[in-house]
């Protein structure tokens, strides 16, 4: 599961600052751009970043229904598997 999806939601939400959260979010997005850049290469890494930023957005739906925790859990999920299928079976 991609922790930064849940850990950047986390942080919003403990502090009530959504502001800190999508710094977290933000940061650590840029680590895990990183990694897969270094795994499976540059144009990987964008589908992977362009997947992780559509799974924030898309998780906002969805929340109004299932609740945000579950919401986050199920992109962060989608993300991570996502991931592993294009950049972490190669590492």
């Amino acid at each position: 599961m991609r922790r930064e999806l849940v850990g950047g939601y986390g942080v919003a939400r403990w502090t009530k600052k959504r502001p800190l959260g999508g710094a977290v979010l933000a940061v650590a997005g840029a680590a895990a751009a990183q990694q897969w850049r270094q795994r499976a290469g540059g144009k990987a890494a964008g589908a992977l970043t362009v997947a992780y930023v559509a799974a924030f957005a898309g998780s906002h739906p969805p929340a109004r229904k299932v609740g945000a925790w579950p919401a986050v859990f199920g992109v962060a999920g989608a993300v991570a598997l996502a991931s592993r299928a294009v950049a972490d079976r190669r590492a």
